[in-house]
């Protein structure tokens, strides 16, 4: 078989182009790998996707200098001063990009990160971020445990909205702090609630939100709790914990609601052997179980319902072989454990990969938007269409 990539609509003879599902793909009819935006220059990662009322595809990610190879560095990192929120579209499906990113917002203060897009019911998008601010040595005393990733200091969340398909965008949006969070931002103020993974639109037009508290900072610990927004994310007000435990810490979350009504939170942790973590609520979010031991490896998740009511949730794997995983969960997701795993990529260079974020296609197909190296490369976003079994 001929193997080939997709990049920008141009067909190269040096990736792949796969034409049908391996047998590490239970439920997977075929995957084709496609390059959704790629640049030597640029360190690109954290990607979120929506697909338009009108068909076109929106994918947002967070681009930085990769200053490793423009100047020299000795590595990668996750934080930078130039770190800008952009993003790219598509009129076929994810077959191509348009080469040239828009920007959708530069924070005034330091570098933003990942880009988490929502599609609302009105058209309008919805996109939650967070930043960091670059500190000099003479004011890192002065920041204090906001230094969190020296030299950079945390700046909390914020929130932006676009009427148009991501042309224009509105805010930010300053959330409130997460009522005993004991955190403070760079600002000295206490921390605007945060996170990464999928805002919620709920039937009555609300949006849920499931948010890090701070609950100690030495050591470090934080816990997920549900904000609620009633205005198409302009302001916000707490609902209720989502997860919180004196030795797992929890962060990246990612919400649905199934068929049945249920609100399933798909949850990243720490001190827990890099398993998954998953909270129920019955009641629409007012309350949440107890939360429960996911017993897979893989951070963080994203899950969306499929048209015969399953459920797909997509997470990276960050240990060898390095890539993308998923599952295909029953309609009320109780077989999360039970699920065989789906093996997306298993070709990634090293753990910096994953964050991947799924949209639904027509035909019942699906595009998985990632950030992945391969032999610790350029960071790129990437992307997956899977046809499903019939």
């Amino acid at each position: 078989m001929r193997l080939t990539v997709i990049v920008a609509g141009i067909s190269l003879a040096c990736g792949l182009r796969v034409a049908s599902a391996p047998p590490s793909a239970p439920g997977v009819a075929s995957m084709e790998h496609i390059i959704v935006y790629r640049d030597p220059q640029f360190y690109c990662a954290f990607p979120s996707v929506v697909r338009m009322p009108d068909g076109e595809l929106v994918c947002a990610f967070r681009r930085a200098p990769d200053r490793r190879a423009l100047w020299g560095a000795p590595g990668h990192t996750h934080t930078d001063p130039n770190s800008y929120l952009v993003l790219v579209r598509s009129k076929d499906d994810g077959h191509t990009w348009t080469s040239r990113p828009e920007l959708i917002y530069a924070h005034p203060m330091g570098g933003s990160q990942d880009p988490c897009l929502v599609l609302l019911a009105d058209g309008s998008i919805v996109c939650s971020s967070y930043a960091w601010a670059l500190i000099p040595p003479e004011g890192q005393q002065k920041v204090g445990d906001a230094l969190s990733h020296p030299p950079f200091a945390f700046l909390g969340g914020y929130l932006l909205r676009s009427p148009d398909g991501g042309r224009s965008w509105s805010g930010p949006f300053e959330p409130p702090t997460v009522p005993g969070d004991v955190s403070k931002d760079a600002l000295g103020r206490p921390c605007p609630a945060f996170n990464r993974g999928a805002i919620l639109p709920m039937p009555d037009g609300s949006l849920l939100w499931a948010v890090v508290r701070t609950d100690s900072l030495r050591p470090r610990h934080s816990s997920v709790h549900l904000m609620r927004s009633k205005d198409r994310g302009e302001t916000w007000s707490y609902v209720c914990p989502v997860a919180q435990d004196a030795r797992v810490t929890f962060n990246e979350t990612s919400l649905i609601r199934t068929r049945g009504g249920d609100i399933v939170a798909f949850m990243r942790t720490a001190d827990f052997d890099g398993k998954a973590a998953i909270a129920r609520s019955r009641d629409g979010g007012r309350s949440f179980e107890p939360w429960e031991d996911g017993e897979v490896f893989g951070h963080p998740f994203h899950a969306i319902t499929l048209p015969d009511g399953r459920v797909f949730v997509v997470y990276g794997y960050r240990r060898a072989p390095f890539g993308i995983r998923a599952k295909l969960l029953d309609p009320e997701c109780t077989d999360f454990r039970q699920a065989p795993e789906i093996v997306i990529r298993d070709d990634g260079g090293n753990t910096d990969l994953g964050y991947p974020w799924a949209v639904l296609l027509p035909d019942g197909k699906v595009l998985v938007v990632y950030y992945f190296n391969i032999a610790d490369g350029t960071r790129h976003i990437a992307g997956t269409i899977l046809t499903f079994e019939k």
